[in-house]
């Protein structure tokens, strides 16, 4: 591979909470040790969605998640599947839907949640969480540091070269608690606390990074549709690659194609927009 690369992928945080509220990322920004760009979502900007979109690179349209309740092996091609047809090492920590969309469908709690298979030709590492009995009362969202630390782990032990991350706190507290409010603050400036020490680790193993979202969130804490505050997010980069100018807009489905061009594996024929990065 020609670079190794994380992708973490903080679900739903909109724009306005990225660039008020995330000290630590706007600060290396300002330094100049990250860019930022705003990250437009597919439609629906439901999570699902989304997920299938940033990996496979083409539309639910085209893909065919059209929500959380249609979760099923993909049959496009992917990242995971492209890196690994490049003889780079994948690992993956998240939600239980990227190993249904991924490696295997259903989820099997025993046999999925956690595994190692070095011949498989997505995932080689999985580390991953259902969020089972997840509603407004119980949020089932593990500990961030846990999930920061637990694919550091996978890094350290496996030498993974594409490394990806999926965490639904800020999703599930803006599902609860909606955006303009102290509780929202205050898990949007943990998040960026929690996050900025395994970033400064992560340049330090050799990793380029980009921190981003699935989609935003809006005042009443939901997203699915077209509006800028459901659909809009932003997208970090920590690297050495050049990138368009700052007021350029980040189509969802240029991140599966630009991931791979700067790993330097194999993009796939699907995948048709234009890498942002060179």
């Amino acid at each position: 591979m020609d670079t190794k690369l994380l992708l973490i992928i903080l679900d739903g945080v909109p724009w306005r909470n990225f660039r008020r509220l995330f000290g630590n990322l706007e600060g290396w920004v300002d330094s100049g040790e990250a860019r930022v760009w705003k990250h437009r979502a597919v439609l629906p900007s439901i999570s699902a969605s989304c997920y299938a979109s940033i990996h496979t690179g083409v539309t639910p349209q085209q893909h065919g998640c059209t929500g959380n309740r249609n979760v099923f092996r993909l049959s496009h091609d992917d990242v995971f599947s492209q890196v690994r047809k490049g003889g780079g090492v994948t690992g993956g920590v998240a939600h239980s839907f990227w190993s249904e969309f991924f490696n295997r469908h259903p989820f099997d709690p025993v046999l999925d949640i956690e595994y190692d298979e070095p011949d498989s030709q997505t995932i080689n590492h999985g580390r991953f969480h259902t969020m089972s009995g997840y509603g407004h009362h119980n949020q089932m969202t593990p500990s961030d540091v846990d999930l920061f630390g637990t694919l550091t782990n996978l890094c350290l032990r496996h030498g993974l070269d594409y490394g990806m991350l999926h965490t639904c706190t800020l999703d599930s507290m803006g599902h609860r608690y909606f955006h303009d409010c102290q509780e929202m603050d205050h898990a949007c400036f943990t998040m960026d606390e929690m996050l900025a020490p395994f970033i400064t680790r992560w340049r330090q193993m050799g990793y380029e990074v980009i921190v981003t979202a699935d989609h935003g969130q809006d005042a009443r804490g939901h997203h699915g549709g077209r509006d800028p505050l459901q659909q809009e997010t932003a997208l970090y980069y920590f690297g050495e690659a050049q990138g368009p100018s700052s007021d350029t807009v980040i189509d969802q489905l240029q991140l599966a194609p630009t991931i791979l061009s700067r790993m330097g594996a194999p993009v796939a024929e699907t995948m048709q927009a234009k890498p942002f990065l060179w």
